[in-house]
This record gives C-alpha cells, sequence and structure tokens, in this order.
C-alpha cells in the first residue's frame, strides 16, 4: 500500500458550466483526453533573422529529433513550421513535445534531456524556452519559510518569558503537532482528493497556533510557580484554566475552517479540512503533550519573571490598573483615537471594493527568471495577452436539420464578430457530426474582466442558437474554468461571511453575557478584515509595492483568498477577543467599575495578545518569503489580518469604544441572562473551587481559644 502523498495540483469545481463542457467533449472526442502532457518550446531568433530560414529551420529541427529520440516517454515532436505558429513577423514560434504519460509521471531524467538538447538552438543564438504542463523551474519552498517563522517566534518566546528553555518549550510542542497533523493529510491525500496548497494551509496554521497555545499554557504554569505551588500543581492549575482555554481558542478556529464547507466546493472544503487537522492537533498537543513534559522538567524552569520590553507596552506595577500606560493612554483620549482607528482600517479597505478574482497562470506566479515566465512573455508578444487565455467552445447539436451546417458557420462568424474576440478557428466535427470544437483566442488575457465578459456573452448567446437552430453553446477551457470557480467562489462569499458574523456573535453572546460587546467585536471583525483585503487589493492587484513584497508582477487576487481569509481571521479574532474581555468581565463583575475592567483586561491579557500576534505575524512573514505567489499572497492576507485585528482592532479600537460604553457595554436583559448557558472557557471556576477549599481547610486548622 502507498503511503506517500498523492496531492492534486489542479483546482476544480464539479458541474459548473466549463466543468458540464468539458465532460461532453471527453465523451464524443475520447482521443483527446488520452494524450500526454505537452511541452512548448518558444523560439525567437536574433534580430533580422526568421524562423523559416533554411540554418534556423534545421536547428531548430534537428533539435526537436533529439528530444524525440528519447522514446520510452515521448510520444512525439511538432516544429513550428509544421504547426504553422510563426509571429507575424515570423521571429517568433514554438514547437510541441508530447509525452506518453501525464505530467506530474515524466522523470527528471526527462526533464534534463530537454533542458540538455535546447542548449542546442541557445549556442546559435535563438532564446529557447519552455511552457506547458511540465515544469522545469523549482517554484516550492524547501522548508525555508517555516524555518524563519520558527526562529523569529523563538526570539519572542525568550523575550516574552526571559528564558531560552521556556521560549523552546512552544516550539517542540508545536512542531510535535504539525509533524503529526502532516502526517496524517499527506497519507490522507492517497485516499481524499486533496490540492498541494492543503499542506502549505495546514503548516502556516499548525505552526503558529500551536506555538500560541503553548504560549497561553506555559504562561499560566510560570504564573502558578512564582506564587509559591508545585510543579505538579501548576501544571494542573495551567491545563485547567489556560487549558480551557486553548480548547476554545482551537474549537473558534476549527469551526471557522470547518465552515468552509458551507460553499459546496470541494477543493475548498478539503483544504479546510486539513488545516482544521492540524489545528485540532495543536490542541491535543498542548493540552496532552505538553503538560506531560512540563511535569518531567517543569522544576527546571523558572517561575515567571517581568519582561522590562512587555512591561513599558502594558504596564509598569501589576498590582496597579492605572499603571497600565497604553491602556491609560486610549481611555483618557477615547473618542479621537477610535475615530482614527476606524478611518484608518477604513480607508486602506477603500480597494477591497474594485477587487478582482481569478487564479494564477505563469505570467503571475513564475518569477521573471525562470523559463516559464521567459516563454509566456515571448508568446505574449508574439500572439497578444489573449493567448493564454483561449476558450473552447464545444457547439452541441441537439436536433439535425439540413441547416444544420449552415447554422454551425454562421454561428462560428457571429462568434468571431463579438467584441474582444481576436480570432477563431473553423468548427471540428466528431465523428458523429452532433458535436463540434471551435476554438476562440480573445484579445485580452485569462484574468481580465473583459474575458470573463466575453465567456458570459457566448453563454447567453446560447439561448439565441438553440431557439433558431436547436444548437447549444458550451463555454470550456483552462481559461472557463477558472472563470467558473472564482464566480462560484464570488457568490459563496457572502453566504460563508453572514455564516461566519452571525456563530461570532452568538458564541461572544454566551462567552461575555452581554448584547452590544459581541456587535462591537463583530463589527470589528469586520473592519480588520475589509483593511486585510483592500491591502491585498491595492498591493497584488493594483501593483502597489510588489517588489517590496516580493511579487512578480500584478495579477487578479486569488480566487479563494478571501474565504480562507476570512474562516482563520474568525477563529483568530475571536480568540484575541475572549482574552482580552474575559478578564475585563471578571474584573467587572467584582468592582462594577467598567474603566478599571478596561485597564485590568489591557494590563494582564494585553501582555498575552502582543505576544502571541507578534509570533502570528513571524509565522505568516515567514511564509510571505516563499517563491510560490499563491502561498505568499495567503501568507501575507493572514500576517497583515493578525497585525490590524490584534493591534488595531483589539489593543486599540475596543477599550476605546468600551470606554465611550461605560456601563452599557454590558448590558444583558435578565431574562436572556437566566436562558442562556454559563460558559467558563477559562477553567478558572477550577481555580475558584481548589481557592475554596484552602481556605477552608486554613479555618478549620485554626485553634480556638476559650474567652
Amino acid at each position: 500500500m502507498n503511503l506517500g502523498s498523492s496531492f492534486d495540483d489542479e483546482l476544480t469545481i464539479p458541474n459548473t458550466p466549463a466543468d458540464k463542457a468539458s465532460k461532453v467533449l471527453s465523451k464524443e472526442f475520447p482521443g483527446a483526453e488520452n494524450s500526454g502532457a505537452q511541452v512548448q518550446i518558444v523560439f525567437k531568433v536574433p534580430k533580422d533573422e526568421t524562423l523559416d530560414s533554411g540554418q534556423i529551420n534545421k536547428v531548430i529541427t534537428d533539435t526537436l529529433n533529439d528530444i524525440k529520440k528519447d522514446d520510452s516517454t515521448v510520444e512525439s515532436v511538432a516544429t513550428p513550421a509544421q504547426l504553422r505558429n510563426l509571429s507575424e513577423d515570423k521571429n517568433i514560434g514554438y514547437g510541441v513535445v508530447t509525452y506518453k504519460d501525464d505530467a506530474e509521471n515524466i522523470t527528471k531524467a526527462s526533464k534534463d534531456n530537454v533542458l540538455d538538447k535546447i542548449e542546442q538552438t541557445r549556442d546559435e543564438g535563438i532564446q529557447t524556452e519552455l511552457s506547458g504542463d511540465v515544469t522545469f523551474s523549482d517554484s516550492e519552498s524547501h522548508g525555508e519559510a517555516e524555518a524563519i517563522g520558527i526562529l523569529i517566534a523563538f526570539i519572542i518566546l525568550a523575550l516574552t518569558f526571559t528564558s531560552f528553555l521556556a521560549a523552546g518549550m512552544p516550539i517542540i510542542s508545536a512542531v510535535i503537532g504539525l509533524g503529526i497533523g502532516l502526517l496524517t493529510i499527506t497519507i490522507g491525500s492517497n485516499y481524499i482528493e486533496m490540492q498541494n496548497t492543503t499542506t502549505a494551509l495546514a503548516s502556516m496554521l499548525g505552526i503558529a497556533v500551536g506555538i500560541d497555545y503553548a504560549l497561553f499554557i506555559i504562561s499560566r504554569f510560570r504564573k502558578e510557580l512564582s506564587e509559591g505551588r508545585s510543579v505538579k500543581e501548576s501544571v494542573a492549575i495551567a491545563n485547567g484554566t489556560a487549558g480551557s482555554a486553548v480548547v476554545f481558542a482551537g474549537l473558534t478556529v476549527i469551526i471557522g475552517l470547518l465552515g468552509l464547507s458551507v460553499t459546496k466546493i470541494p477543493f475548498l472544503t478539503m483544504m479546510g479540512v486539513g488545516a482544521a487537522v492540524s489545528v485540532l492537533l495543536a490542541v491535543i498537543v498542548s493540552i496532552v503533550v505538553l503538560p506531560a513534559i512540563l511535569g518531567m522538567i517543569g522544576h527546571k524552569i523558572a517561575p515567571a519573571r517581568g519582561n522590562k520590553f512587555l512591561q513599558k507596552i502594558t504596564r509598569t506595577n501589576e498590582g496597579k490598573p492605572s499603571s497600565n500606560k497604553w491602556g491609560t493612554f486610549v481611555t483618557k483620549r477615547p473618542l479621537i483615537i477610535s475615530i482614527l482607528a476606524i478611518v484608518l482600517l477604513a480607508v486602506i479597505t477603500i480597494p477591497f471594493f474594485h477587487m478582482n478574482l481569478g487564479l494564477p497562470d505563469n505570467g503571475t506566479t513564475m518569477s521573471k527568471e525562470t523559463t516559464e515566465r521567459k516563454a509566456y512573455d515571448l508568446q505574449t508578444e508574439a500572439y497578444g495577452e489573449g493567448f493564454h487565455a483561449s476558450l473552447v467552445v464545444a457547439a452541441k447539436v441537439n436536433e439535425k436539420t439540413q441547416d444544420t451546417q449552415k447554422a454551425i458557420e454562421e454561428t462560428t462568424k457571429e462568434i468571431s464578430d463579438l467584441s474582444g474576440v481576436k480570432s477563431v478557428t473553423p468548427p471540428i466535427p466528431n465523428p458523429s457530426g452532433d458535436v463540434y470544437i471551435i476554438t476562440v483566442t480573445p484579445e485580452t488575457g485569462p484574468n481580465d474582466q473583459e474575458t470573463k465578459d466575453l465567456v458570459k456573452t457566448i453563454r447567453e448567446k446560447s439561448n439565441q442558437t438553440e431557439k433558431e437552430h436547436h444548437l447549444e453553446l458550451m463555454v470550456t477551457g483552462t481559461t472557463a474554468v477558472n472563470i467558473d470557480i472564482a464566480e462560484k467562489l464570488n457568490d459563496a462569499l457572502p453566504v460563508f461571511a453572514l455564516l461566519i458574523v452571525g456563530l461570532a456573535y452568538i458564541i461572544l453572546v454566551l462567552v461575555f453575557r452581554s448584547i452590544l460587546l459581541p456587535l462591537k467585536a463583530v463589527l470589528g471583525f469586520l473592519l480588520s478584515l475589509g483593511a486585510t483585503l483592500g491591502l491585498i487589493v491595492f498591493v497584488v492587484q493594483d501593483g502597489h509595492l510588489l517588489n517590496f513584497f516580493g511579487f512578480h508582477s500584478p495579477s487578479a487576487i486569488l480566487a479563494f483568498l478571501p474565504i480562507i481569509t476570512i474562516g482563520i481571521l474568525f477563529g483568530l479574532a475571536m480568540d484575541y477577543e475572549v482574552f482580552l474581555v474575559s478578564r475585563m468581565r471578571e474584573v467587572y463583575s467584582h468592582t462594577g467599575n467598567p474603566r478599571e475592567a478596561i485597564l485590568a483586561g489591557m494590563r494582564d491579557s494585553g501582555k498575552v495578545v502582543i505576544a502571541a500576534g507578534l509570533i502570528m505575524l513571524a509565522v505568516f512573514f515567514g511564509f510571505m518569503l516563499t517563491p510560490d505567489p499563491m502561498i505568499k499572497s495567503i501568507g501575507m492576507a493572514l500576517a497583515f489580518g493578525v497585525l490590524f485585528d490584534a493591534f488595531v482592532v483589539r489593543l486599540t479600537i475596543v477599550p476605546a469604544v468600551m470606554t465611550l460604553m461605560g456601563k452599557a457595554a454590558w448590558y444583558m436583559p435578565k431574562w436572556l441572562d437566566k436562558l442562556l448557558p454559563n460558559i467558563d472557557i477559562e477553567g478558572e471556576s477550577i481555580f475558584k473551587e481548589k481557592e475554596n477549599k484552602e481556605t477552608k481547610e486554613q479555618k478549620s486548622n485554626k485553634p480556638v481559644y476559650d474567652k
């Protein structure tokens, strides 16, 4: 039995119009789907030369024939002259190498054979580049991103804990959980269809939440040690309190990820499931393995000591709420700070409203130094952007008449006259003559809005041709498939966002016993989400600061990026909100003073949110260093999502708005309070019961004196 990886690199959605058209063509033209992978070898001759000159044509033909000698893997080759694809000035053309196997089965030796043989044409001064189904350039990360993120996280932990041993514990815990998670996903890929981006997403979240969750538990463990408790007691209390919070935090992230299934898009569902498995295992390791390790070596970890850096940001004297410098600053100027922070996020959100969703191609995913990108640019130069956006129209005859052939020709002519069409091939019938293939080359690229409009126009035209000629027009091809995927995801986005927002509100009402606080939290989540997507559009789509962030060129926004960002950011935002406001609720319930509660929450939980947020930023920024633009854009979205939500929304807007709300923030109708279950997410009841028990024991042991 094979337990290696078996990931799919294609993004597909069943039952879309393009998928239905593809199935029709596969059935009516069975030979086409049985062909193996193809590689396009693109040639550009020096200035003042042409591809049809005798010497150059001979060099190209000899090179392709030498490649064909690898007959164990190569099925056939075709020269530019045979394919008649020379550019208008005859200085660019491409040959095609067709393999016997699919792209994933092409060996390194076969790739090296092609790379060696094309040196013949390059030596003659002919620029020769490769494109097609087989990838010749390495665009994958080999663990560098993860290593950089973990290294930065370790430095942050060392500063937080002021102990290298304590700083190493969350790293060990996260790596154990991540290793088990990736192994589970890899084995599962043999039985369930998964995309190769699943592991990248699982790695991002597995490392980030694994370190954060261990941070919460170890912080509480060291706090208990500092109060004089034994290692055993400290581990038990830390796991009963912080461990409970970790379970809740993990569940909110898992709910957000599993919520991706409501889109009914298989590859997105499996990405969510894979990442959820990674988060679940991070939770299990944090509350099972980590306490066991602490029980063994906890005596070597020093009790909590003050960190001067974090104290400067969050507090100077732990016993005085007023010593919280940032909290004091915010609560003294709540109105102006609220307005400034909200306006800042609102301005960053503006580009979101012209977001264009799409899927990557060699023109956006590959570096300009790679042969695939150079081939893409040469073909664009020769044939225009539309060359990469070819549409395959399946004209299906539902009822044959004597005018069918004439109707096919008229329809082909009408398609060629449509706005945005560069060229149309003559219709090719199947053996029975009831399905025709028409290839349409647009004037614009695969992710341009004009191309999407053209696909829509041809499909709408089908209504007319069906009525007049019983001729159904179905559009497929890679570009049409990608357009359908983007449209399906775009349609699913509002439904998913509404579900997540509603779920967040209900969870927070249960946790905080308040009507207005959860509303404030949800609106804050929407602000950070909008700013995140707005920034991504500003950089990736609009092309600002591309070099700074390491993108090769402007491109459409990855179609599934907004939904994934919503699912993950939802869980993280709820975590930060709960860690911060639950402490405020505890103090308010004892004092009834809303400002004192805000300062106490900022003092006691602010440092945890800062450390957790910085660790998340470190891990996600690490993934921004990968060469793959898909992974880079996901890492960027999550990194800035955490930056906006943790530092602008939770640590700035939340205390400012709560100060303005005063006691109204904690309003809860008595009848509703009685109906709702009491959720102790931080396990404080366990700790309080222990304290009460100790107090009773002390009283019972107190000596009684006669008067």
